[in-house]
């Protein structure tokens, strides 16, 4: 162990003794569940099950939905998984979507005796960490039990890259924890073989395979009766610093397309009130607040969560936020696979590989500018042969990029034979 990361272990221990009163202040501000405090101590109330479990690790909503397909298969009968995340929103899609076989806990905080109360009571067989959230003193505590650990559907930024090459032992002592890293893409890869990980292999995105998002029938068919046969301008997963560029975008589009439907649906849905203020005089409603758009409305903020696969099924073409600030852009494969046309701006290196096979694919889809947004959004509106070519091309380009879960299934299960004869 690095002297950084013994120095980490050591801090995290003092500050223990001040966890459950951070975490009792975290729930009163809604980002901790209250109930289930005990679970982000490693504490559980549920019983271990008999035979192989398999762990899943995800940050929040995005990372446990991308793991949801390879857990459908990695699921086969004698088998259980675990899943673990650190949000509320994440807990409760959870409860939803995981299929039977499956639990989800809260992940413990990062302190030496939560990490121990979590993996001596669950002892996994296999650790699979979706994307980059990864935990010291938990990972550290996995390699000690000589847990076999995967960090799967790998994603690292440049930034962030950079970052940890300022500690180059601590960042290699972190990564050798686990026994492969599969990246999602080529570039990726790279990053994380710079920074001293071994078996680096690119297997593709895990959300290329994920199914299309669900909708509720009889909310879209409520939405399609109250929008009639208006021209939809669909903004995605905005966030901050990008309405002041796709709010002039759609007074653009209103100019030939008088009836157009702006939705906006924030990244994070307690955005809702600021668009909604940012909107000014221009005709807003709310979904947070029960309203439905009627013909007078200009721009609806769909300050949801979960709602997505409504938005994409009514909508021909979708700005794909996160794309205009330095954040890297949010999911494309979403959209395509739903038959919606993408465009999104200049920072899309969160998801490189799939914007760059969906533009092609698409023929366009880059913007800037409030006068780029419009334009292509009008062509797309204006013309039907345009908008069927980029339907087409966008879902075919997401098409091409499957594979990921079945290449990720064959080295778990490759990881678990292995040690099953250690």
């Amino acid at each position: 162990m690095t002297l950084g990361l013994r120095a980490y272990r050591s801090a995290t221990a003092v500050l223990s003794p001040a966890a459950k009163l951070l975490l009792r202040e975290r729930a009163a501000r809604g980002k901790e569940d209250l109930e289930r405090l005990h679970e982000r101590l490693g504490e559980s109330r549920l019983r271990r099950p008999e035979g192989t479990l398999i762990w899943i690790h995800g940050a929040s909503v995005g990372e446990t939905l991308a793991a949801l397909p390879l857990l459908a298969v990695l699921l086969t009968p004698g088998r259980h998984a675990l899943v673990t995340s650190g949000t509320v929103t994440s807990a409760k899609l959870m409860a939803e979507r995981l299929p039977p076989g499956a639990i989800h806990q809260f992940v413990p905080i990062d302190t030496p005796a939560a990490g121990r109360n979590f993996l001596d009571h669950w002892r996994p067989d296999v650790g699979l960490f979706v994307d980059s959230d990864l935990w010291p003193n938990l990972l550290m505590s996995a390699v000690e039990r000589k847990i076999p650990l995967a960090l799967v559907n790998a994603r690292i930024s440049a930034r962030s890259a950079e970052g940890w090459k300022r500690a180059p032992q601590t960042a290699q002592a972190l990564l050798s924890a686990f026994d492969g890293i599969l990246a999602i893409d080529p570039e990726v890869g790279a990053r994380f073989s710079s920074l001293g990980a071994r078996d680096v292999r690119v297997t593709g995105s895990l959300k290329a395979d994920a199914p299309p998002l669900p909708a509720d029938a009889k909310k879209l068919e409520a939405l399609q009766n109250a929008i009639g046969t208006r021209p939809i301008f669909l903004a995605s997963s905005t966030h901050a610093g990008e309405d002041e560029t796709l709010l002039p975008a759609q007074d653009v589009l209103r100019k030939s397309h008088p009836d157009l439907l702006t939705i906006i649906v924030p990244r994070h849905p307690d955005r809702g009130e600021e668009i909604a203020m940012l909107c000014g005089s221009r005709p807003v409603k709310r979904r947070a607040k029960g309203e439905m758009p009627d013909d007078s409305t200009a721009i609806y903020v769909a300050d949801t969560m979960g709602e997505l696969g409504l938005f994409y099924r009514l909508a021909k073409i979708a700005f794909m936020g996160g794309s205009l600030i330095a954040h890297g852009g949010q999911n494309p494969l979403e959209p395509a696979r739903l038959h919606c046309a993408v465009m999104a701006g200049p920072h899309t290196e969160n998801f490189t590989a799939a914007y760059d096979a969906i533009f092609e694919a698409q023929g366009s889809g880059r913007v800037v500018t409030s006068a780029d947004i419009a334009a292509l959004a009008h062509r797309v509106l204006s013309e039907p042969s345009t908008a069927a070519a980029m339907i087409e091309g966008a879902a075919r380009g997401a098409a091409a990029l499957g594979g990921a879960v079945g290449k990720t299934r064959a080295f778990v299960e490759d990881l678990l034979a292995r040690h099953a004869h250690a």
